[in-house]
């Protein structure tokens, strides 16, 4: 059931619906259908009993607030991320700033080779965010009361076929749906996130979803968020599958290689609607 919340932010209308759940360890044909579904409506699930053991994720949280508990000018030493490194509220190359903090890691894509025969050669992103706790803003002195979250990381979709990520106890997350009403995502620190990127809307002639999110900053407490970005080769070429096209649903995308769509993602804005730029002529209506 869907259920309007009274809460708004910056005139937004926000709602609190039960997002969906994909238990891994089920039979394999639903999980499978479940997935579907999830992408085709919203383009975001969760997912449990995934299988990777809680205390490499325990550690790994635990050495990232390490990190990022060290004085700037010690985190300053590590490389400027270019796009590999440390990064402190500039996000992108074209003048998108929030309230965050990171480090983006190239990961050996020859490990995950062997676990996917569609993950490959491109170097894998994963990602580290930290969101300081933000005090709340009023919109002036007489406003009452302060519920104006600070924007850790704006509103945007990822380029990629999609991205596996994984938060800390302390939500700010968010989904934007078809009608522009954004959902608060519950932080649940036992699971994963799983979101559909660009490509993957692409490559499914606009039947998955590519969801677009959000992070506020929490005015108490510091989020920790972990994602893996899962890109094909650069030269890969993103098409549309003969089944996927009928006389009723023509092709909305024209071909293009996962490295000219970076090429063209990384010249924009951060939410900038990138696939706008690879519709086939007269699709307006196409994202």
């Amino acid at each position: 059931m869907v259920v309007a919340s009274p809460t708004k932010l910056h005139s937004e209308e926000h709602l609190a619906i039960e997002l969906p759940t994909v238990d891994l360890s089920g039979d394999r044909s639903m999980v499978s259908n479940l997935i579907v579904k999830a992408c085709e409506e919203y383009g975001f699930f969760k997912v449990k009993n995934h299988g990777v053991p809680h205390d490499i994720i325990a550690q790994m949280e635990k050495e990232s607030f390490n990190f990022f508990a060290k004085p700037f000018d010690e985190k300053q030493k590590v490389e400027p991320a270019k796009p590999f490194g440390y990064g402190c509220k500039n996000i992108g190359f074209n003048g998108d700033m929030g309230e965050v903090e990171y480090l983006l890691l190239n990961i050996n894509p020859l490990s995950i080779a062997e676990r996917s025969k569609t993950i490959s050669n491109d170097p894998a992103k994963f990602r580290l965010n930290h969101y300081p706790p933000m005090p709340l803003l009023c919109k002036d002195e007489d406003s009452s009361p302060c519920n104006q979250n600070k924007v850790g990381f704006g509103e945007h979709s990822d380029p990629q076929i999609l991205t596996i990520l994984r938060s800390n106890d302390v939500g700010g997350l968010q989904i934007s749906l078809n009608d522009g009403a954004w959902v608060p995502v519950t932080p649940d620190p036992a699971t994963f996130w799983v979101n559909v990127g660009d490509l993957l809307q692409a490559m499914t002639n606009g039947r998955f979803v590519s969801v677009r999110h959000k992070a506020l900053t929490n005015s108490s407490k510091s989020r920790m968020s972990m994602a893996y970005f899962a890109g094909p080769p650069p030269n890969a070429r993103i098409t549309v599958p003969p089944e996927m096209i009928t006389p009723t649903k023509p092709a909305l995308y024209k071909p293009f290689t996962w490295a000219e769509f970076k090429k063209a993602a990384y010249a924009m804005r951060l939410g900038d609607r990138r696939l706008g730029l690879f519709r086939m002529e007269g699709d307006e209506q196409v994202a």
